[in-house]
């Protein structure tokens, strides 16, 4: 099995550079590189994830050799949330009839109110209205 040393320098031949060139890219340390070479330490955790960018290859193939999960199995991606036109959608298809009856109590009360609110907005400027004729004729 190949150690993650190893992988890397597959990739630095693979991209044709020299590992110098590749330390300086990365802004590695020459000796730290030799470390990774001699087994004394292996890269950081965002090392590893820079290095995995820069060669556009899976940080699991990087760190163990295997292709991603990704490569393997293809799941069937979905929107967590409902597009708009099916949020507004949902009420009649996914809720039971006492959630419907709920929702169109809701919307008729939240109607109710708004008519009131805007009712009494309106009798408020008509008696400001009022008052302030009043009082200009005092």
């Amino acid at each position: 099995m190949q150690s993650i040393y190893e992988r890397i320098e597959h990739l630095i031949a693979e991209r044709g550079m020299t590992k110098k060139a590749f330390c300086q890219q990365l802004k590695i340390s020459t000796g730290n590189l030799g470390d990774w070479k001699r087994g004394k330490s292996i890269p950081s955790t965002n090392k590893l994830i820079e290095i995995a960018a820069f060669f556009d290859v899976s940080l699991d193939w990087l760190m163990i050799g295997r292709p991603s999960k990704e490569a393997m199995v293809r799941e069937k991606r979905e929107d967590y949330f409902f597009g708009v036109l099916r949020q507004l959608d949902c009420q009649e298809s996914e809720l039971s009839t006492e959630e419907q009856s709920f929702i169109s109590e809701y919307i008729e009360f939240t109607r109710y109110r708004k008519s009131k609110e805007s009712r009494n907005a309106a009798d408020f400027r008509y008696k400001e209205e009022d008052k302030s004729e009043t009082d200009e004729s005092i």
